[in-house]
């Protein structure tokens, strides 16, 4: 099971992928100039694996 399903309907579009990755890695940002890098690392890490998922590997090519 895949906690994030790149050829759900939801993904078609390339925007909502690329937002979906990128939102995460600003957010981590934030908290690393809020102080906390416990969250940073989580909410990077979700980005890393939202973009690897969403953006590199992509949707198959047959949806």
């Amino acid at each position: 099971m895949q906690l994030i399903d790149p050829n759900h309907p939801f993904f078609r579009p390339a925007w909502r992928r690329y937002v979906t990755a990128i939102f995460p890695i600003a957010w981590s940002g934030m908290e690393i100039y809020l102080g906390n890098p416990f969250w940073a690392i989580i909410f990077l890490a979700l980005g890393a694996y939202a973009f690897w998922v969403l953006i590199v590997k992509g949707p198959d090519a047959s949806t």
